[in-house]
């Protein structure tokens, strides 16, 4: 396969660089692992400040004299810790379980909805031991056997922008690898690909990029991997013999959405190489937000052109509780079905696993 490079290429545009953080904490038990002691080795081959920790919940106070002050320094904070609830959670539309190896993430798109499911934690957690985390991810398997049993690894995070640094992405591929009814999915905003090339994995491992219209990444993606990079590494990714497929989230309803969607739809199909798009799959999710979503994204980002007018919305019942705002039926059925149509006029073999 040839992977084409779009014409914005590294030499004219600058290459989003992998994360480094400010700080680092070790909580207790860490450096008990072997991972543990390899990020410890990374941390002071870098000369990356560290401390100790009791507890990542005893981080609470972080420099800065306002909100989005804050807000950066913590997430450019980095937790080293050992996972121990085990029991995973479900993770429907996308797979059966989520896969537990980071929370957090280093970008810093307004509309993400981490902003409340770690609400006051908006710093980056790596866990050490993958090994007691494979070895419950292999009894579901087991249990449900001979049923496919797939696992999201990114539903709290973004593991590709730190596999440089833990590793675990590569633990988990190789280990769905030799694993008869085990799937492996995760999703990412960035590009930094290269420790995942080279590994055996069986085609157990679907990897997806998250695409958006021009519009929505200038927007609301800072600190995210370009469109130009994330569509190159796809094409790495289906080089190296991957099941590949895109996120298209979140859909925002804008002035020119339809110009918007299209021409990202149209790009795609002319970087993406031919050979890449058999068995791709997309997934459609609607932009949508709670009252307390949008009440922090709005002292985080106060500048913020994200639209979250409840006046404007439809009330949904959230999984956790509290109610979300999605788009009126008229609009959300408009918004599926032009992209749905967008999709199989580039994509005639692509398959659309759900809009939501």
């Amino acid at each position: 396969m040839t992977v084409k490079i779009p014409v914005r290429t590294a030499r004219t545009v600058k290459s989003t660089r992998v994360f480094t953080p400010d700080l680092v904490y070790f909580e207790p038990g860490a450096l008990e692992y072997p991972k543990g002691n390899k990020i410890m080795d990374y941390v002071k081959a870098r000369g990356i400040e560290y401390r100790m920790t009791t507890s990542h919940n005893r981080i609470t106070n972080f420099p800065g004299e306002t909100e989005q002050e804050k807000y950066r320094i913590a997430k450019r904070t980095l937790v080293v810790g050992v996972r121990k609830t085990l029991a995973f959670d479900q993770s429907k539309p996308s797979a059966d379980y989520a896969i537990p190896i980071s929370t957090g993430c280093m970008g810093h798109c307004h509309y993400c909805y981490l902003q409340t499911t770690l609400g006051a934690k908006p710093y980056i957690r790596v866990y050490v031991n993958t090994e007691d985390i494979l070895r419950t991810a292999k009894q579901y398997i087991e249990e449900r056997a001979p049923q496919i049993t797939t696992f999201e690894a990114a539903c709290t995070s973004d593991p590709v922008g730190l596999e440089h640094i833990t590793g675990s992405l590569r633990e988990l591929i190789q280990f769905m690898a030799d694993e008869e009814f085990g799937r492996l999915r995760f999703v990412t905003k960035f590009h930094h690909v290269g420790p995942l090339l080279n590994i055996k994995h069986n085609n157990h491992t679907r990897i997806r990029f998250s695409i958006n219209s021009d519009y929505v990444i200038r927007q609301f993606e800072p600190s995210t991997s370009r469109f130009e990079e994330r569509i190159e590494a796809a094409a790495k990714i289906a080089h190296a013999g991957y099941p590949l497929g895109f996120i298209i989230a979140p859909i925002i309803w804008y002035d020119g959405w339809e110009k918007g969607y299209a021409d990202l739809l149209e790009r795609l199909e002319n970087v993406l190489p031919k050979d890449a798009t058999d068995g791709l799959t997309f997934e459609m999710i609607q932009h949508r937000f709670t009252k307390t979503a949008k009440n922090l994204i709005e002292k985080r980002y106060p500048k913020t052109k994200l639209e979250m007018d409840i006046a404007k919305r439809k009330q949904k019942w959230g999984r956790w509780g509290q109610y979300k705002y999605v788009y009126p039926n008229e609009q959300q059925t408009a918004l599926r079905e032009f992209i749905t149509e967008r999709i199989f006029e580039h994509f005639p073999k692509a398959k659309i696993d759900y809009f939501t």
